[in-house]
């Protein structure tokens, strides 16, 4: 099982809901963290606790629609001076959910493409060359398993474009200690998935960060969060490796 204790996470979406969660765990896991949200003061809360675990931190903004944003704060965390072995792109947004779906406008498109595929995909171009020289990394990328569901058309088409890039980039580095794979917490009730989603947001732990733990040079792999559930992390791990293949 791979040691995060000592290295640098990069998660997006850290300030609430999974984002959130996610930070927590890994910095019990003596991860230390970058802390992405959409404005800096919304990172203050999680930042103070996972500094009270005992881990390092720090803290950037950008709004992932605004792609020049997106590219000012990878080089603020540059210049931060530290080695980003694990990157989690978390941070996702449902545009709108359109009763009247054939009038869906070209903007839920436009906007749910820059925020949950574009931007995911500008931050793993980043990092992933940077792991490669390493021959370490993790990029852990938040999907959904929305499906026939035309109501959230925008949503669900830039996560599948999301999937499609990373299982292709995946196949680039299959059977090397740099691995790329998916995470789906699941319809959990977060500012996202709402008030009357069935499942509480705890229930993601640990399935939804088992793909930065797992060791074993697979990639490209949908690491479904609620098979997970109640499972301790090794025991996750374990079966992550032994019943979750590669697509390739």
């Amino acid at each position: 099982m791979t040691d995060v204790k000592g290295k640098w996470a990069l998660i997006t979406g850290a300030a609430r809901g999974i984002g959130y969660l996610t930070a927590k765990f890994m910095a019990s896991r003596g991860c230390n963290l970058i802390l992405h949200s959409r404005a800096f003061s919304h990172t203050e809360r999680v930042y103070d606790e996972v500094v009270s675990a005992g881990v390092k931190a720090y803290r950037v903004s950008a709004e992932l629609s605004d792609l020049e944003a997106v590219e000012k704060m990878l080089k603020e965390i540059d210049n931060l001076g530290v080695r980003v072995d694990f990157v989690l792109n978390n941070a996702g947004m449902q545009i709108a959910y359109r009763s009247d779906y054939f009038s869906t406008p070209v903007s839920d498109y436009t906007e749910s493409f820059k925020i949950n595929t574009v931007a995911p995909a500008m931050i793993m171009y980043h990092f992933l060359p940077k792991m490669i020289a390493n021959g370490f990394g993790r990029v852990l990328n938040t999907t959904s398993g929305i499906r026939l569901e035309p109501q959230q058309a925008g949503y669900s088409a830039s996560k599948a474009a999301l999937d499609k890039i990373t299982i292709d980039l995946g196949s680039t580095v299959q059977g090397t200690d740099v691995m790329i794979n998916l995470t789906d917490p699941g319809w959990c009730r977060t500012d996202l998935g709402g008030p009357h989603a069935p499942n509480a947001p705890e229930s993601a732990i640990p399935g939804i960060v088992v793909g930065i733990f797992v060791d074993d040079k697979k990639s490209g792999r949908y690491l479904n969060a609620p098979y997970f559930t109640g499972m301790s992390l090794e025991e996750a791990v374990a079966k992550a490796e032994a019943e979750f293949n590669s697509p390739y």
